[in-house]
């Protein structure tokens, strides 16, 4: 009997924890977005603050995740689409050397800004525990929406928290 309570119990918990990595976490405290700034895949530097006024999606991703690289042109588009709206994604690499990312990057261009987080600064400002994170920032600069992971359907998700924070 106890070693199928134990057994219960550890696949509860191994249960829970998926659940909390795919879970979208709603209605944050809108506390402040750490502000950052890093450089981008164009050589220059970028500050979130500098976006104030617009609504951020903030994707913390790495070139060996496969989530992130089935997300990237996902994204791409949430970009494209409404970035006349006031509306930009910013891709976070959180890996300590950037050339793979660089190369991903080669072989599936994206159209928003990717920046370089080599030492994990902003990482864990933002507690990314989950690769993918995404974070949805709104045009005070207030986190709003924060995303563990990621699984196909998401997007549409993304796609009525963006809208819901451009109408604000």
């Amino acid at each position: 009997m106890r070693y199928s309570q134990s057994r219960y119990i550890r696949h509860s918990l191994a249960a829970l924890l998926v659940l909390l990595v795919n879970t979208v976490t709603a209605g944050i405290d809108q506390s402040p977005a750490p502000d950052f700034t890093l450089k981008s895949n164009s050589g220059e530097n970028l500050r979130l603050s500098e976006l104030r006024g617009e609504v951020v999606l903030i994707n913390f991703w790495a070139s060996w995740c496969g989530p992130c690289r089935q997300e990237m042109p996902i994204l791409s588009e949430l970009h494209d689409k409404y970035k006349a709206m006031g509306f930009t994604v910013l891709g976070v690499n959180v890996e300590e050397n950037s050339s793979e990312a660089r190369k991903l990057l080669k072989e599936m261009p994206v159209t928003f800004p990717v920046l370089f987080d080599n030492d994990s600064t902003v990482s864990k400002q933002y507690d990314v525990v989950a690769m993918p994170s995404t974070v949805l920032v709104d045009r005070d600069g207030n986190v709003r929406y924060l995303h563990k992971g990621y699984k196909p359907g998401l997007e549409n998700t993304y796609v009525e928290q963006v809208r819901s924070l451009i109408r604000e």
